[in-house]
This record gives C-alpha cells, sequence and structure tokens, in this order.
C-alpha cells in the first residue's frame, strides 16, 4: 500500500518563486562581474584568508570585512550587497540574531546570508540554525571550498553535462523541474518511484558507470512503498556511495524537525525546503556537484 503524503503543501505543485521575488522591491539584481561581498568575523586573520581565496575566484569584488555585528549593520545600511556570510560567534551578538536583523532591519529584506561554522552538521541535525540563514558552510571544508561556494550564489558556473537522477512522481512537478535543471545545462533522468531510481543505479553498476548519476535530487514522499529515505538509505548502504562520491539533495515540505533529521542521518547532503526557490536549489545543486567531480578526481588518481 502506498505510503500518505503529508497534506496541502506537500500534495500542492512546487512554486518557483524566483520571478515573484525578481519583481518585488526587496530584490535587487546585481552586477555579478564586480559584486559586493561581506563578510562578519571576530577574527582579523579569518577576515584576510577569506578575502584572498574570494578575490582568487572573484577578482573584481568589494570586499566590505566587519569585525562585529556593529559594523555589519552600519555597512549594510550604507549600500546594497551581494551577499553576506558571518560566524555564528561575534564579539557583541550571536550570528543568527544578526540574521534576524538584516531581514527585519536592512534595505535589502532578500539577501543571501552564509553561515560559516564548524558545528554545521551537527546544527543541521538539530535544526538549531533559522529561516533567517539562506544556508550554511562547514568551516572544515576549507576557505578555497567557501570562496567556491560563495562564487556559485554570485556568479554561478555551469556544470553543463552533468547528469541528475531525479526522483518525483508527479508529472506536472517533475516537467517544470526538469526544464529548469536542462535550462542550467544539466542532464535529466527522471524516475517516478524508488524502486525505478534503484533500478538505475543498478544498470549503471552492471555497466560499470560508478556511481552512474552525477548528483541524486529526490522528493521524499512518493508512490509505491518506499520513500525518499528508503532511496537515501540504499545509496549509502547497499550501493555503499559515500555523500563525497554521489551526492543526494532531498526536496521537503516536512516542517518535523525529527523526520528532517532522520534524512540527514539517513545520507542527505542537503535539503531543500519547499516551495522551491530556483536560485537555491541550483546553487546547492552546482556546489554538490562540484564537490562530487572533485572527489571522483581524486579517486581516479588513486
Amino acid at each position: 500500500m502506498a505510503r500518505q503524503r503529508p497534506s496541502s503543501q506537500a500534495n500542492s505543485t512546487y512554486r518557483f518563486i524566483i520571478q515573484d521575488l525578481m519583481n518585488t522591491p526587496s530584490f535587487k539584481m546585481f552586477d555579478t562581474a564586480t559584486p559586493r561581498i561581506m563578510v562578519v568575523d571576530g577574527s582579523k586573520v579569518v577576515r584576510k584568508m577569506i578575502e584572498g581565496v574570494l578575490r582568487q575566484q572573484l577578482p573584481d569584488l568589494e570586499f566590505i570585512g566587519c569585525e562585529t555585528a556593529e559594523e555589519a549593520k552600519a555597512a549594510l545600511q550604507s549600500g546594497s550587497v551581494n551577499l553576506v556570510t558571518m560566524a555564528l560567534r561575534l564579539p557583541d551578538m550571536d550570528g543568527l540574531e544578526l540574521a534576524k536583523y538584516i531581514r527585519e532591519h536592512t534595505p535589502q529584506a532578500y539577501i543571501p546570508i552564509i553561515v560559516v561554522s564548524g558545528d554545521v552538521q551537527e546544527r543541521l541535525e538539530t535544526r538549531s540554525i533559522t529561516d533567517d540563514v539562506t544556508d550554511y558552510f562547514d568551516k572544515s571544508l576549507g576557505f578555497g571550498a567557501l570562496a567556491a561556494f560563495i562564487k556559485g550564489y554570485v556568479a554561478p558556473e555551469s556544470e553543463a553535462g552533468c547528469e541528475v537522477l531525479y526522483v518525483e512522481d508527479s508529472r506536472v512537478v517533475a516537467m517544470a523541474t526538469r526544464r529548469m535543471l536542462e535550462k542550467h545545462g544539466l542532464k535529466v533522468v527522471h524516475a517516478t518511484c524508488v524502486e525505478d531510481a534503484v533500478a538505475h543505479l543498478e544498470t549503471m553498476m552492471a555497466q560499470g558507470r560508478i556511481p552512474g548519476p552525477d548528483i541524486v535530487l529526490t522528493d521524499v514522499y512518493l508512490k509505491g512503498d518506499l520513500t525518499g529515505k528508503d532511496l537515501l538509505q540504499s545509496i549509502r548502504n547497499t550501493f555503499g556511495y559515500p555523500k563525497g562520491l554521489l551526492p543526494a539533495l532531498v526536496m521537503t515540505g516536512d516542517a518535523n524537525l525529527a523526520n528532517q533529521t532522520d534524512l540527514l542521518r539517513a545520507g542527505a547532503n542537503d535539503l531543500v525546503q519547499k516551495p522551491i526557490e530556483e536560485r537555491l536549489l541550483v546553487t546547492k545543486l552546482l556546489f554538490q556537484l562540484r564537490v562530487g567531480r572533485q572527489m571522483r578526481e581524486k579517486m581516479q588518481k588513486k
């Protein structure tokens, strides 16, 4: 018997809201050739290191370094920025409090806010990062990876030709999402259920194409007896593919924190909350694709 989906939000067609955002005064289109990026961190050394690696990725950026939340507040009032990164612990304010302030008080109601922390995985599992934060980055991945991550927001590079195994049982939703992904140069293999997705992975393995797709993008509740969580467990345990080799993003409208934590522990690299915002989904996809590609390149050299 098919498992029941959670109510109205998960049943409704995804709303791709980026166009609505772009038509509102709070959303500004920026010149990505000369982006303005703000880094809020109590350590001068860290700010300098981040600035250095960012300039390698974005030579023409305008860098705004702030030691405290008060400095950041003042700088944000003086002009628009493309993106803010912040530490969770600042000398004068908690980073999440600053994120909330930015949402409520600055001229830019919509601005990407990235939290950089060494305990991102723990916070993801406890869901202690608030909705005021756009995204989060694990400091242990290094400053070079952080610069590439930020570039993915302000000036994303294509991962054209990469294959996405996309699992979604709604034909309407699948069509809209597929068009969006193909617009960014991605190849899409669509499966309507977990059983078909697993069969595709088995075929790729039999052909010696390991892992086959470059990334998995799946909904949680699908037709049939298996869910997106079951697919994650199959990828990590049955096939034995680690997160770096075959990244997996899960789209969910389930606000239950325990269920979200279960998905991450089952093997999701990240979650994307519904309704889906195109820029956020594509940025997360491209970042995970780059990580996966680098992982496979290292394996091939061994």
